[in-house]
């Protein structure tokens, strides 16, 4: 009877047990600063109190279900909402003091954890940075540098791949990735993620054209060297023509025509002069 006894209690001890350990599994979740987050109530067994805490000694909330009264605790008034059908809890605008351990528990004949929440509460990611340098002269090789906060990957493109990379600390990760277009930088924690890609097409055409790219002083310096030199063949091109104009012109013969003017009762014999080309005589075009 005794050991009939001691094993029904045994029984039921771990019972008990197992029910506490399902009811009470720790659950993490990860929260961005400023959002909102509800924490859920899966099983819910016959209960006369079920209270929130926080870190297993803080009262948030408790409900008393004969009365279905909700008292909150005053430093979580408009911080919190509690849902009186689902007994959820809801934490508005959590911030980083908001981290911490969230248990559910319900009272009668013996206390039990039901639900147990581990939240964290993160900032957002900073977006990384992507640094490139062609490295090689007779192909497109280039080597990129992937950074965000203490994390940093080097890699190298060559042959249209590259061999991705990938850091984690803690909750962050970041990843070096590539396609035949273009290389992806990643920065991600559970909460945000933030990308910064580079094309490969646009770095490999730029290193072909140099010059294009080469410095805005010495480049203007070539174009203005450029227009003295059009500029003074010009000159010269003006000087050739003019001379040719005059060398024609020594070539002009100037012919005598005499006329009468009547000046009063007498006759006055005036000669004009005729300016025209040179006509070779037509016997020496002959010969």
């Amino acid at each position: 009877m005794f050991a009939t006894m001691a094993v029904h209690h045994l029984f039921a001890s771990l019972i008990l047990f197992i029910c506490n350990t399902v009811f009470s599994a720790e659950i993490s979740v990860f929260v961005q600063t400023g959002d909102s987050v509800e924490l859920y109530i899966q099983t819910l067994p016959e209960f006369d109190d079920l209270s929130w805490r926080k870190d297993k000694s803080e009262m948030i909330v408790r409900y008393t279900n004969e009365t279905k009264r909700v008292k909150l605790h005053p430093s979580y008034k408009d911080r919190v909402d509690f849902n009186d059908k689902t007994f959820s809890l809801t934490l508005k605008n959590i911030q980083e003091t908001d981290s911490g351990l969230y248990i559910a528990r319900v009272s009668g004949e013996t206390e039990t954890d039901i639900a147990t929440y581990r939240v964290s509460v993160i900032d957002a990611v900073e977006a990384p940075v992507l640094n490139s340098k062609v490295s090689s002269s007779d192909s497109c090789t280039v080597n990129f540098t992937c950074s965000a906060q203490e994390f940093m990957i080097n890699s190298t493109y060559q042959n249209n791949r590259c061999s991705p990379e990938e850091v984690t600390s803690q909750i962050n990760t970041l990843i070096l990735d590539c396609s035949e277009e273009s290389i992806i930088c990643n920065h991600s924690n559970p909460v945000s993620w933030k990308e910064v890609r580079m094309s490969i097409t646009q770095i490999c055409e730029e290193k072909e054209r140099p010059f294009l790219h080469s410095s805005g002083p010495s480049y203007m310096f070539v174009l203005l060297i450029v227009c003295v030199v059009v500029g003074v063949i010009g000159v010269f091109a003006g000087l050739i023509l003019c001379c040719k104009n005059k060398r024609g012109a020594d070539d002009t013969d100037y012919d005598d025509v005499e006329t009468q003017k009547m000046t009063g009762d007498t006759w006055t014999t005036v000669t004009y002069c005729t300016v025209g080309r040179h006509h070779t005589p037509s016997s020496a075009r002959d010969r």
